[in-house]
């Protein structure tokens, strides 16, 4: 779907209850984990899907609300059972025109992170999940993930440990970011999913580029293939639900990996396929 194609007529307030930097001072990146309280039962919110937030204008090309979608990155109560925290991975950004050469500030993104603690804002949604949890706690769930593409994923593994319990299906988590500061919700400045690790159905594996000074790309490829025989293996088994969620850029080495593992690019696409037609192959790109 195109973000036009989204019904923003369902709008609700949220109040900003917290914007702490997850990524350290000395990082290249600003990456910001919010709180926002709406006045909406956390009944009504699910792991996996997403909001919109309307950044009021006017903006350039005559628009008088910018319209983006951002994953929840988590769930729960507020101060009364009617009232739920919504929590959102935001990246400022910024880009550069191609024809021009200028900089610009990605417009919903710096409008999020310059808010503080207090500020209101208006929200759309819920939208439907992308990422569905499998009714069968016995199915496996392989996340491919890259930086704030952990967001989503940080709410279902939430959600499946915390919430549901009981979960014995593999899950195995791979995450790449540009530095080791950069992995998110897994440095030294907030690591969530620490929680997890004496689970033993989890696993985590970790990806960061060698020489991001150089922009080198985040190995994703050396990192399924470091692993091939576990990933193979809960490819091949029918109760895995596989999740990628990321940056564009991250699909190109994954599917050469998975081309390499499965001998020909044929055979994989095969395989893709017949992954996706029973929706066990799902990707949250963008």
């Amino acid at each position: 779907m195109r973000l036009s194609d989204y019904d923003t007529g369902h709008q609700m307030q949220a109040r900003v209850m917290e914007s702490d930097r997850i990524t350290p001072e000395g990082s290249g990146d600003e990456v910001r984990h919010l709180v926002l309280r709406v006045h909406r039962s956390p009944d009504r919110f699910e792991a996996g899907q997403s909001v919109g937030v309307a950044v009021p204008g006017p903006h350039a090309g005559g628009h008088e609300v910018h319209f983006r979608l951002y994953s929840i990155a988590g769930v729960s109560r507020g101060s009364s059972p009617e009232e739920s925290d919504l929590e959102l991975c935001v990246k400022r950004c910024f880009y550069v025109d191609e024809f021009n050469g200028e900089q610009y500030s990605g417009i919903a993104s710096n409008y999020l992170c310059d808010l503080k603690a207090g500020d209101q804002i208006t929200l759309s949604g819920p939208f439907e999940n992308a990422f569905r949890i499998p009714p069968d706690p016995s199915a496996n769930l392989l996340l491919i993930g890259m930086g704030t593409g952990i967001a989503p994923f940080r709410a279902l593994i939430r959600h499946i440990y915390t919430k549901l319990g009981g979960w014995v299906g593999k899950v195995r988590l791979f995450y790449g970011a540009r530095t080791g500061l950069e992995l998110l919700y897994m440095n030294d400045k907030r690591d969530d999913l620490k929680h997890y690790y004496d689970q033993t159905t989890f696993k985590a594996f970790e990806a960061v580029s060698p020489r991001p000074h150089m922009e080198d790309p985040i190995p994703f490829e050396d990192l399924i293939r470091n692993n091939q025989a576990e990933v193979r293996e809960l490819i091949e088994d029918p109760a895995t639900f596989v999740y990628v969620a990321g940056l564009e850029k991250m699909i190109e080495p994954l599917d050469k990996a998975f081309i390499d593992m499965f001998g020909s690019e044929q055979e994989w696409r095969r395989r893709r396929r017949e992954l996706e037609s029973q929706r066990r192959w799902v990707e949250l790109i963008y």
